[in-house]
């Protein structure tokens, strides 16, 4: 089940702290019992989740959220690469850090890590559509108008390499995928 309470817990806690788009969201949180697998480390969906724990409150807390859903938009995710790299076990506190690594043409690519101490444990990079009505809306023209433009474009970082090689190799995939 989804952890509401986990959600609503970190939605308050940052609410009146505002961060600047191209700022470093910075939680931690508590791997509790719930959240392991069979093997006694964090379930690799429940990474994804506490992904979840890190972008919502980034979008609430630069503003982004609240803008876009005053215009009818959302943000949906449209592809991930997780990377792990050290095990993660029960009632271990992680820190995640949560940031925007740029945007292409038709998606915002976050850059999101958890941090075991000084010991970084995974990496996922997240590509993020902005839909309303169910289609994607082109970021240039009807989103990036809609925040703060002079702060996005005088900061805005160039996608980096490996990530734009990732988002080319995701264009060449074939979809539909090919029946097995």
């Amino acid at each position: 089940m989804y952890p509401f309470l986990r959600m609503t817990l970190q939605l308050a806690r940052w609410r009146k702290q505002a961060l600047d788009p191209w700022g470093t969201h910075v939680s931690r949180h508590r791997i509790l019992p719930w959240d392991l697998d069979m093997f006694a480390e964090l379930n690799n969906g429940l990474t994804l989740t506490i992904y979840d724990l890190g972008r919502i409150p980034f979008a609430y807390r630069t503003g982004a959220f609240q803008t876009f859903k005053k215009n009818g938009l959302y943000l949906t995710i449209a592809g991930s690469c997780i990377r792990y790299r050290r095990r993660i076990t029960g009632f271990q506190l992680v820190e995640q850090r949560t940031r925007i690594a740029g945007w292409d043409s038709r998606f915002i690519y976050f850059d999101q890590s958890l941090w075991v101490g000084d010991d970084c444990a995974g990496q996922g990079v997240f590509r993020a559509a902005i839909v309303r009505n169910g289609k994607m809306v082109p970021l240039e023209e009807e989103v990036i108008p809609l925040l703060d433009s002079e702060s996005i474009h005088a900061n805005r970082p160039h996608l980096p390499g490996w990530i734009a090689a990732w988002a080319e190799a995701e264009a060449k995939r074939p979809w539909p995928p090919e029946a097995v």
